[in-house]
């Protein structure tokens, strides 16, 4: 069981891959459409210039580092069965579903934008932003300390991150209108 480490070595470079990629990319959907609202030429240029970056980085990193991540995940479960015994494991894989349908729903956006249909403001993206943080900090603690049994300070734990997020966005959001270039 030596290639073990190595495939759980590839799981965990994927998993760390495909995360960049969906902190990211909602930060591109943000400039995205706020470029989608600035007048003519700019608009056309900075749109174009988004659209290739998030296409770059959607089709080049996010997606492959998903399904490699995937396919690491699965065949580290065929190497040890035992894990999908665990407690902890069967809350992880609920959030690795939930991440899923994340990614699908940012895929979703990112249809949208590459097509010029801004359905969302800047400021629901950069909320957005945050999902897949919130999922990271439930897997990486589930991971690490093999515990999905004390809800009650998880279900805190979430809370008060959630609520630090919203502070911080607010406090960025009060920062920027009184500053545009912050």
């Amino acid at each position: 069981m030596d290639y073990y480490n190595y495939i759980k070595s590839f799981h965990l470079i994927f998993v760390i891959t495909w995360f960049a990629g969906l902190f990211y990319i909602p930060r591109l959907f943000v400039y995205q459409i706020e470029a989608f609202h600035k007048p003519s030429p700019e608009k056309e240029i900075l749109g174009k210039q988004l659209k290739l970056m998030a296409n770059r980085l959607w089709y080049i990193i996010t997606w492959p580092s998903a399904v490699l991540c995937t396919v690491f995940a699965i065949w580290l479960l065929i190497i040890n069965p035992y894990w999908l015994q665990q407690p902890w494991m069967h809350v992880k894989l609920v959030f690795v579903l939930l991440l899923f349908i994340y990614h699908l729903k940012t895929h979703q956006y990112f249809k949208q934008l590459q097509n010029d249909v801004v359905k969302k403001s800047s400021s629901f993206m950069r909320i957005w932003n945050e999902g897949a943080t919130f999922i990271l900090f439930a897997v990486v603690f589930l991971v690490v300390l093999k515990s999905g049994i004390n809800w009650v300070w998880g279900i805190i734990g979430i809370i008060v991150l959630g609520v630090l997020i919203m502070l911080g966005f607010k406090l960025y959001k009060s920062i920027r209108d009184k500053n545009p270039e912050a």
